[in-house]
């Protein structure tokens, strides 16, 4: 949905306040609905999980292995949740005694952020009394905000763009379609897709105007930025593939042999680099707009970049 002469900007804010009316929902009311867990099933789908890198594993073990990887899905998105929701208050200081209804869209999207947060800490305490002891995930959401945030806007509305676009990927092209998963898990992200969805138009257009602002030397740097933050989130994707891995080998009660728990290590990390990266980077509308704002160099530049995250 782009901005068009029939279609401005303003009322792409106030078609995004318009749906966030109508699916708005409560936590207990609409979600949790005092629900257990089903462990008897899957949490993440195969096409997330990466499952099939380990054909040695059972039938208890697969699903074992995407409910770590779910757990820690959850987790991430508090974690990532943080700094979004932090960016997007500041950037509507723009807003505030100009258009009021871009005003009112972000401080709704900053306030569905906040929401998600609980949401995903209830989740994790929910998982934490039932799973094996032993889990952690290891990185600190403060931290991880203060040090995203540090970086350019340019930069920090990239990365939430192209996290919000890989969530509706996941749901809609794995998620959703897969009659396997926990039936709770399954509203959970039904639920935060729904709000997510208006999520990512407001990024886009945010992203957009920031980038409107800048010189080419700005623009360079956000590149820049952007780099060091997927840098960054590789960083913490390896940290918490190993940690999982070791959990998970743990939990599982029988052991892989040597090449079996390398197996193991390195399935965890593929599947959280497809997540969290290369799922975001393939997405058409990312691809889209970020050629759009970007020369021929700076996206060799990203390319390289993340051409070993890839590999």
């Amino acid at each position: 949905m782009q901005a068009t002469a029939q279609y401005p900007v303003v009322q792409r804010y106030a078609k995004c306040i318009e749906v966030s009316k109508r699916v708005r929902w409560d936590i207990d009311r609409d979600v949790i609905r005092n629900r257990p867990f089903d462990y008897s099933k899957k949490f993440l789908p195969d096409g997330l999980s990466k499952v099939a890198l380990l054909p040695f594993l059972n039938d208890a073990e697969r699903r074992l292995f995407s409910q770590v990887q779910g757990r820690t899905y959850a987790n991430m998105f508090g974690l990532v949740e943080r700094f979004i929701g932090a960016k997007i208050s500041e950037v509507s200081r723009d807003h505030w005694l100009g258009d009021q209804t871009a005003f009112e869209a972000l401080v709704r999207f900053t306030d569905e952020e906040l929401k998600h947060q609980e949401l995903f800490r209830r989740l994790e305490q929910m998982a934490a009394e039932d799973m094996p002891d032993g889990y952690a995930f290891l990185p600190r959401a403060n931290e991880v905000a203060i040090a995203v945030l540090g970086k350019s806007t340019w930069a920090v509305l990239a990365l939430t763009c192209h996290i919000e676009l890989f969530t509706q990927t996941h749901y809609q092209e794995s998620i959703e379609p897969d009659a396997e998963l926990c039936a709770l898990w399954k509203d959970v992200f039904l639920h935060h897709w729904r709000e997510e969805s208006q999520h990512a138009i407001l990024d886009e257009l945010e992203w957009m105007r920031e980038d409107a602002k800048l010189s080419a030397k700005q623009r360079d740097q956000g590149v820049s930025d952007l780099i060091e933050l997927v840098a960054a989130v590789d960083g913490i994707l390896q940290l918490q593939a190993k940690s999982d891995a070791h959990y998970f080998l743990r939990a599982c009660g029988r052991t892989f042999g040597a090449d079996g728990a390398i197996s193991v290590r390195d399935a965890f990390l593929a599947a959280y680099r497809w997540q969290y990266i290369a799922s975001g980077v393939q997405n058409a509308r990312f691809r889209q707009v970020l050629g759009a704002l970007l020369n021929e160099r700076q996206l060799e530049r990203i390319g390289a970049a993340v051409a070993p995250i890839f590999a």
